[in-house]
């Protein structure tokens, strides 16, 4: 006899259907306010760094427009993704529409690292024969980078409990902001000495920082979508505590993966004694559910088996 128990909990059933972090009612407005003006701040400097890199001939500017540029893209997708959120899952999108977050991330990784590419081969022929930087104007733009990326932030900061989106461009933001302090630290150094070998050097060090995010956010999207095991979790660990449970003699096929790198997913077999009864299947059912939610499992399926049944997947 096979005794199956599909049940992921009322709290889980309302996770997958519009995600665990859902947006409703007044909630979603000021995320999208706020989202609207820092994407609004964050393209209109980079169409200023883009400018000002040009005329001050500075690669370290154009390095960090390059950064913008894919921020500006991050935040405009983010927007995108806030609202598509809402509409949840349907007959085509049947875990909703979460991992487009996703393919979002990864797009903007490749555009970050094509762009820290072209960088890093423009800058190396500079730091070994460096050209004349207008430092005045580098400076400004420093300062003003500081301004605009400090003002996105504290904008985003406003209701930034609501959205993890939001909270992940916020952080990002202050990382840009830490940059153009670097840059501005850079440019009082070749104010006063003439060294514009300082230039190459900090566009070098901002494509390889970009780079080395850019490639691990790449990574992940990609474990995400080849559907990898979260490393956060530990399937040896889920194992043997769903086998503590009174009752279980064994726990079998467990597929663990995540939609979208913070909503989980899991599937298993959990094997009682053929003698057992609908109570303590029931038990047991529960307790492998309370279990699950505690390793931050959103979307459990578990279906009890007894020892009596012959599971083709019991090796899988």
């Amino acid at each position: 006899m096979e005794l199956k128990e599909h049940h992921h909990g009322d709290n889980n059933h309302k996770g997958c259907s519009h995600g665990e972090h859902q947006h409703s009612g007044p909630h979603i407005h000021p995320v999208v306010k706020n989202m609207k003006i820092a994407l609004f701040l964050n393209v209109f400097f980079t169409i200023i760094e883009f400018i000002g890199g040009f005329l001050t001939n500075s690669v370290a500017i154009t390095s960090d427009a390059i950064h913008d540029l894919g921020d500006s893209l991050t935040i405009a997708m983010a927007l995108i993704l806030e609202k598509k959120s809402e509409k949840g899952r349907n007959s085509s999108y049947t875990y909703g529409t979460r991992r487009y977050s996703t393919l979002a991330a990864l797009i903007t990784s490749l555009i970050l690292v094509a762009g820290s590419i072209v960088i890093i081969f423009q800058a190396i022929p500079r730091f070994f024969h460096p050209e004349e930087v207008h430092v005045n104007g580098v400076l400004w733009l420093a300062v003003l980078g500081l301004l605009f990326n400090g003002a996105a932030v504290i904008r985003l900061k406003k209701d930034s409990n609501n959205s993890l989106n939001q909270k992940a461009i916020m952080l990002h933001l202050m990382e840009d902001a830490l940059g153009w302090l670097a840059v501005l630290v850079g440019g009082i150094i070749m104010y006063f000495t003439r060294w514009f070998w300082i230039d190459p050097l900090l566009s070098l060090g901002i494509a390889a920082f970009i780079l080395f995010n850019a490639i691990r956010n790449a990574t992940s999207s990609i474990s995400i979508f080849l559907q990898a095991k979260p490393k956060t979790l530990d399937e040896n660990k889920i194992r043997s505590t769903l086998l503590s449970i009174a009752d279980v003699t064994d726990v079998h096929d467990i597929h663990i993966w995540s939609v979208d790198g913070e909503y989980n997913v899991l599937t298993s077999h959990i094997v009682v004694l053929s003698s057992s009864s609908s109570t303590v299947i029931n038990n047991v059912r529960r307790d492998a559910l309370e279990i699950l939610q505690k390793f931050h499992i959103q979307h459990p399926t578990v279906q009890i088996e007894t020892s009596a049944d012959s599971c083709p997947l019991k090796n899988c």
